[in-house]
């Protein structure tokens, strides 16, 4: 199962390629538009009903065309609405435009068919072959009207490669697009796929061969991935019987006041789960007592000084610390951190550890860099207002390139959290014996996630993993991916609490010398 997400300039030149290789361009049309039309048949057959064909001014266009051909082949009764007369069209388009023989509408006339027709059983099936994912300018005018009536009417919407206003590169939305049920792109996906609201939008996906051999990606090199169990179980440990509870690693996290208790907690028991050997949450004496009531396979050590906590880290031979959650935001969170990052070879940084830095970033990003630079391992997991915090200035920027600049700028991996989580490391480094990945979209975290205490909770597997001595992309992926894993095994309704005791039957269908080529537990990643 392939995890490589090709931008649009990488899906063009993985086109131009195969072209030079001596497949035309009309060949490649020809089988992306074929794809269409057995994708429309197999989802919404077999009884055909009435079809009508957006066709933009472009190749995504030609797909349409060429879509419309095999349907009405095939005994389903085609209508092609043409957002230019046929004479405009040039190249590979005019060729496929000049096969149909059936009706043609002007774009102007094509709302008028998305409604049922009184004697139909189903309402009609619309194929958006307006524009592709490389599209460029704001939608507007006559066609943002007509996908406004598209995306009010009850027709059933098949886009060809995106619904026509969404980025193929980051998922944005260029003025307006309308839903589809289901979307056929070809040879790989793209980041727009995954990342919203595109991926909101495009209902199921279906990636179709067109004849592009994956050869090609050797010269692309893509460095934007799916997160997927391909590009971290390599670095799963598996239990061997020499192992102790040390050897697993001892993780402690950082532990706040009584008030926020619950939140550390949370953390430590998803350490725990996640396979480090021990935990220990370190906390100020007037919290003692709660912590040391949470959980019993979790140790407790008061640090009542930040002199005690760096000793408790030399000590106790720790391998990795989680800081941040309920942790508070003062100046004394911000010397643990100094402190955990000074001693420790892998830190979480999350919530507090991350806001306690705001008024002054730089500061914690020096820390993060000379840490780094010796080859420490850091991870920091913020949601978007944490990272509004301490990157004020690259809230325009979109999602992608706002974590890989986040990781570039520190030094470490950076977990921007939310639906569609996206993991980068910096510099290109990471996925170090699994291949060149540096950056990686998450898509299998439900909405039921957004819940109290979840982003602890994978604050807590990703220290388990880095204290495992998994490197920090890896860890981070493979915490991302398992924190959204567990919470689809769970009913609605589920809380922050049920995900840890959910990762051990996870974590055994990802465990290395499994079959790679499965989809672990059935979740359907790619629709």
């Amino acid at each position: 199962m392939s995890h490589e997400l090709l931008t649009c300039a990488e899906m063009g030149r993985a086109d131009q390629a195969t072209i030079a290789a001596g497949t035309t361009g009309i060949t490649l049309m020809e089988a992306a538009g074929a794809a269409v039309a057995q994708e429309v048949m197999a989802a919404l057959g077999p009884q055909p009903r009435r079809v009508l064909v957006l066709a933009g001014p472009g190749n995504n266009g030609g797909d349409g065309w060429v879509a419309a051909r095999h349907l009405a082949t095939a005994g389903w009764p085609v209508e092609v609405a043409s957002m230019v007369a046929r004479g405009a069209l040039r190249g590979d388009a005019r060729l496929a435009a000049d096969q149909w023989m059936g009706s043609v509408l002007p774009i102007s006339e094509a709302a008028a068919r998305f409604a049922a027709a009184p004697d139909e059983t189903a309402p009609p099936v619309v194929i958006d072959a307006l524009f592709g994912a490389g599209l460029s300018r704001q939608i507007e005018g006559e066609v943002a009207d007509l996908l406004a009536s598209l995306a009010a009417s009850p027709a059933a919407v098949v886009a060809v490669d995106v619904p026509s206003g969404v980025s193929g590169d980051d998922g944005a939305v260029m003025g307006m697009a309308a839903p589809a049920m289901l979307t056929v792109s070809f040879f790989r996906p793209k980041p727009g796929h995954w990342l919203m609201p595109g991926r909101a939008l495009r209902g199921r996906l279906v990636i179709a061969d067109i004849g592009i051999q994956d050869g090609v990606l050797r010269e692309i090199a893509p460095v934007t991935m799916l997160n997927r169990p391909s590009l971290w179980r390599h670095a799963l440990g598996a239990p061997v019987a020499s192992d102790h509870k040390y050897r697993r690693g001892h993780l402690v996290v950082a532990g706040g006041p009584p008030e926020t208790a619950g939140a550390a907690r949370l953390a430590a028991r998803a350490g725990l789960r996640a396979g480090a050997g021990l935990v220990t949450i370190a906390c100020l004496s007037d919290a003692l007592s709660i912590y040391a009531g949470a959980d019993p396979a979790v140790m407790t050590r008061v640090a009542p000084t930040p002199e005690a906590f760096e000793q408790l880290l030399r000590d106790r031979k720790v391998a990795a610390a989680v800081l941040g959650p309920g942790q508070g935001v003062d100046a004394l969170t911000r010397d643990w951190v100094r402190r955990a990052l000074a001693r420790l070879p892998a830190a979480v940084l999350d919530a507090d550890a991350l806001t306690a830095f705001a008024a002054t970033p730089d500061l914690l990003f020096d820390q993060i860099r000379e840490v780094t630079g010796d080859g420490a391992r850091v991870v920091l997991t913020p949601h978007d207002g944490e990272f509004a915090r301490i990157f004020p200035d690259l809230s325009d920027a979109g999602r992608l390139d706002r974590a890989r600049i986040a990781a570039d700028r520190t030094g470490a991996v950076v977990v921007l959290k939310g639906a569609d989580s996206v993991i980068a490391a910096p510099g290109g480094a990471g996925a170090g014996s699994g291949g060149g990945a540096h950056i990686a979209i998450n898509g299998n975290a439900p909405a039921r996630l957004a819940t109290a205490g979840a982003g602890d909770v994978l604050a807590g597997i990703t220290g388990g993993l880095l204290a495992q001595g998994l490197p920090a992309f890896e860890a981070a992926a493979a915490a991302v991916w398992l924190h959204g894993a567990a919470a689809r095994r769970l009913p609605r309704g589920l809380i922050a609490e049920d995900l840890p005791d959910a990762l051990p039957a996870v974590l055994d269908a990802v465990a290395p010398g499994t079959d790679p080529t499965l989809d672990p537990l059935g979740f359907g990643l790619d629709g």
